[in-house]
């Protein structure tokens, strides 16, 4: 006589978004809704993206002083930057100040 099995199945659960942005989309996203994002000295992925970002004109990367004054890169600085600082990413201001942030999360175009 044969005896029936069951078999457990577990569902494997993705992990809940992270606090820090792990792609470019959500990097901008972040960004974009807040008007800047505060990356820390450590956080070398997001200064790698952040810095390809910039150079196709989405961001303006700002290094963050010992004394806490921002220092604006240009986008060949920030691929060069010291990593031993902090860094504002900003939401570049078209047509204004750099860093408003945008409810929609995304960039308001004026004729």
């Amino acid at each position: 006589m044969a005896q029936s099995r069951t078999a457990e199945i577990v569902p494997f659960r993705r992990k809940a978004a992270y606090a820090t942005p792990l792609d470019s989309r959500g990097l901008m996203e972040a960004v974009y809704t807040a008007g800047s994002l505060p990356v820390s000295a450590e956080d070398r992925t997001t200064k790698v993206m952040a810095s390809r970002l910039q150079i196709l004109g989405f961001f303006v990367i700002e290094e963050i002083a010992v004394d806490g004054s921002p220092r604006r890169l240009s986008a060949t600085e920030a691929r060069m930057a010291n990593i031993d600082r902090p860094w504002r990413v900003s939401k570049p201001g078209w047509g204004g100040a750099h860093g408003r942030p945008d409810a929609l999360g995304l960039t308001s175009f004026r004729p």
